[in-house]
């Protein structure tokens, strides 16, 4: 199950209390105050782990509790510390509040961490507490009890390329040829239920990571289809292709499928429209005697300075063209 957004509370554990105890030890005569200090309550952090790819865990475990710190003893025993939680969620993770959704949070690289709910403090013991004015303290304190943070946790899929477009112009057919995804392919809208992350391979140790972004239908931003589940995946990449269906057999205007989800990308987030885009008219395998469309997707690059590559994914044709031209112009 691919799980990039849920609900988590995260309770740091207590500390321990203080303990009140006297030395009573023969050939002592004058024992004094020996009592212990609680240990410190667990704290709760966030991991970013590149071996995980889904937040799938924290929708079954939802709160999240860490152990309290072990009481105080005698003979100036310290209660042990409770053990800390490290968390592991996905590189590309987003912690925002539970209220007003602030970002506190945004765990982007390997390794990366964040103290989400710190621990209690452990109490003192009464023989932190002697002085020379008061030699037999009976005074003691109680463990402090650890934070507990209501948060949502976001995954946005860190790739440098996001293949846009309407259902079925072919999005799972071509991260499947150019990287070793294996996404699951089939004749009818919404086969890809997830995103699906790839990475391409250009040789001489040259690649970069494409990311195929599901469900995109007019009025996605509002809640429509599955793109709303899936736009905030391409938020973080630094091109777009549209991938445009320009097939006979597609009973949608391609012109207005390109319009459409620059649309939706637009009202979800403005700056999206100002990333580097490309433009890729799919399927012109089944492109007979009817290039029509074909010609007024070309047209429709050439007014607005887009890059243009007509490809069959299918087929693999003009395919090694458009992922040379994205590499060369990824880094500049």
């Amino acid at each position: 199950m691919f799980v990039d957004q849920t609900k988590v509370t995260l309770q740091a554990g207590a500390g321990g209390d203080g303990c009140v105890s006297f030395r009573r030890e023969k050939g002592v005569p004058r024992g004094g105050p020996d009592g212990g200090r609680g240990g410190d309550g667990g704290s709760i952090y966030l991991v970013a782990d590149k071996n995980i790819h889904s937040l799938t865990y924290f929708r079954f475990h939802s709160i999240i509790k860490a152990s309290r710190g072990v009481h105080g003893e005698g003979g100036n025993r310290q209660g042990k510390k409770g053990k800390d939680l490290f968390l592991k969620v996905p590189v590309g993770t987003v912690v925002k509040t539970l209220r007003g959704a602030e970002i506190i949070c945004d765990l982007n690289s390997e390794g990366e961490n964040f103290l989400a709910a710190k621990g209690g403090k452990g109490g003192k013991g009464n023989s932190s507490y002697v002085s020379s004015t008061w030699q037999s303290p009976r005074r003691r304190e109680e463990g402090q009890p650890g934070e507990e943070k209501d948060y949502v946790l976001e995954l946005k899929l860190i790739a440098d390329v996001g293949l846009v477009g309407f259902p079925n112009t072919g999005k799972s057919t071509l991260i499947s040829r150019i990287s070793s995804a294996k996404p699951r392919i089939a004749m009818y809208p919404f086969t890809t239920l997830n995103p699906h992350l790839g990475v391409v391979d250009t040789g001489d140790y040259r690649s970069f990571v494409v990311a195929d972004i599901p469900g995109l239908i007019k009025g996605a931003h509002s809640g429509h289809g599955l793109g709303i589940q899936f736009l905030r995946h391409v938020e973080r990449t630094r091109m777009l292709i549209h991938l445009i269906d320009v097939s006979p057999y597609n009973q949608r205007d391609p012109v207005e499928d390109y319009k459409a989800v620059r649309e939706e990308l637009g009202e979800y987030n403005p700056q999206l429209l100002q990333r580097k885009q490309v433009i890729a008219a799919n399927k012109i395998d089944l492109i007979h005697k009817e290039k029509e469309r074909l010609k007024r997707m070309k047209d429709l690059a050439g007014e607005k300075g887009i890059p243009f590559f007509a490809i069959s994914a299918l087929k693999n044709q003009g395919v090694k063209d458009l992922v040379t031209w994205i590499f060369e112009n990824l880094s500049r």
